[in-house]
Protein backbone atom coordinates (compact mmCIF):
# COMPACT_ATOMS: atom_id res chain seq x y z
CA UNK A 1 0.00 0.00 0.00
CA UNK A 2 2.92 2.22 1.18
CA UNK A 3 4.76 1.58 -2.37
CA UNK A 4 1.57 2.08 -4.31
CA UNK A 5 1.66 5.63 -2.70
CA UNK A 6 4.63 6.72 -3.49
CA UNK A 7 4.97 5.37 -6.79
CA UNK A 8 1.97 7.62 -7.66
CA UNK A 9 3.72 10.41 -5.58
CA UNK A 10 7.09 10.16 -7.87
CA UNK A 11 4.85 9.44 -11.05
CA UNK A 12 2.76 12.15 -10.38
CA UNK A 13 5.94 15.02 -9.37
CA UNK A 14 8.55 13.55 -11.51
CA UNK A 15 7.70 11.29 -14.48
CA UNK A 16 4.35 13.32 -15.79
CA UNK A 17 6.53 16.81 -15.70
CA UNK A 18 9.23 15.00 -17.23
CA UNK A 19 6.93 13.40 -20.07
CA UNK A 20 5.25 17.47 -20.50
CA UNK A 21 8.85 18.70 -20.37
CA UNK A 22 9.59 16.42 -23.38
CA UNK A 23 6.93 17.52 -25.06
CA UNK A 24 7.17 20.90 -24.79
CA UNK A 25 11.03 21.33 -26.02
CA UNK A 26 10.09 18.93 -28.85
CA UNK A 27 7.54 21.26 -30.12
CA UNK A 28 9.27 24.30 -29.30
CA UNK A 29 12.51 22.87 -31.12
CA UNK A 30 10.52 21.41 -33.69
CA UNK A 31 12.28 18.50 -33.71
CA UNK A 32 12.91 15.85 -35.93
CA UNK A 33 10.70 12.51 -35.96
CA UNK A 34 13.01 10.30 -34.80
CA UNK A 35 14.40 12.28 -32.04
CA UNK A 36 10.47 12.71 -30.75
CA UNK A 37 10.53 8.88 -31.29
CA UNK A 38 13.37 8.15 -29.48
CA UNK A 39 12.51 10.19 -26.56
CA UNK A 40 9.03 8.08 -26.21
CA UNK A 41 10.74 5.35 -26.10
CA UNK A 42 13.21 6.68 -23.48
CA UNK A 43 9.89 7.45 -21.08
CA UNK A 44 8.25 4.20 -22.06
CA UNK A 45 11.18 1.68 -20.72
CA UNK A 46 12.51 4.60 -18.02
CA UNK A 47 9.15 5.46 -16.38
CA UNK A 48 8.24 2.27 -15.07
CA UNK A 49 12.03 1.10 -13.88
CA UNK A 50 12.01 4.92 -12.62
CA UNK A 51 8.53 4.31 -10.90
CA UNK A 52 9.60 0.37 -9.67
CA UNK A 53 13.24 2.10 -7.61
CA UNK A 54 11.05 4.53 -6.01
CA UNK A 55 8.62 2.24 -4.63
CA UNK A 56 11.14 -0.16 -3.62
CA UNK A 57 13.19 2.41 -1.77
CA UNK A 58 11.88 5.05 -0.62
CA UNK A 59 14.78 7.15 0.86
CA UNK A 60 16.06 7.48 -2.89
CA UNK A 61 12.25 8.32 -3.15
CA UNK A 62 12.05 11.27 -1.28
CA UNK A 63 15.78 13.06 -1.68
CA UNK A 64 15.30 12.88 -5.63
CA UNK A 65 12.03 14.40 -4.76
CA UNK A 66 13.25 16.99 -2.83
CA UNK A 67 16.43 17.26 -4.99
CA UNK A 68 14.57 18.13 -8.04
CA UNK A 69 12.45 20.66 -6.46
CA UNK A 70 15.25 22.76 -5.57
CA UNK A 71 16.89 22.03 -8.50
CA UNK A 72 19.79 20.36 -7.14
CA UNK A 73 19.35 17.01 -9.48
CA UNK A 74 17.62 17.82 -13.18
CA UNK A 75 14.92 15.53 -14.77
CA UNK A 76 17.66 14.27 -17.44
CA UNK A 77 19.78 13.21 -14.89
CA UNK A 78 17.42 10.40 -13.97
CA UNK A 79 17.35 8.87 -17.35
CA UNK A 80 19.97 6.30 -18.43
CA UNK A 81 22.63 8.29 -20.68
CA UNK A 82 23.90 4.77 -21.91
CA UNK A 83 20.73 3.78 -23.68
CA UNK A 84 20.77 5.39 -27.52
CA UNK A 85 17.08 6.49 -27.27
CA UNK A 86 17.44 8.27 -23.46
CA UNK A 87 20.73 10.11 -25.04
CA UNK A 88 18.31 11.97 -27.44
CA UNK A 89 16.15 12.87 -24.88
CA UNK A 90 18.91 14.22 -22.39
CA UNK A 91 20.30 16.33 -25.19
CA UNK A 92 16.57 17.79 -25.79
CA UNK A 93 16.08 18.20 -21.91
CA UNK A 94 19.60 20.08 -21.63
CA UNK A 95 19.07 22.56 -24.12
CA UNK A 96 20.59 21.25 -27.06
CA UNK A 97 18.00 21.06 -30.74
CA UNK A 98 19.03 17.41 -31.23
CA UNK A 99 20.68 18.14 -34.09
CA UNK A 100 23.57 15.72 -33.83
CA UNK A 101 21.90 12.95 -32.88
Amino acid sequence: MISDIVAWLFAFFIFDPLQAQMQEQAERARLPVEIVRQSQACLTTQGPLLIERAAGDYGWAAGTLVNLAIGRTAPADLLDRRDPQCAALVRVLNGNDGESV
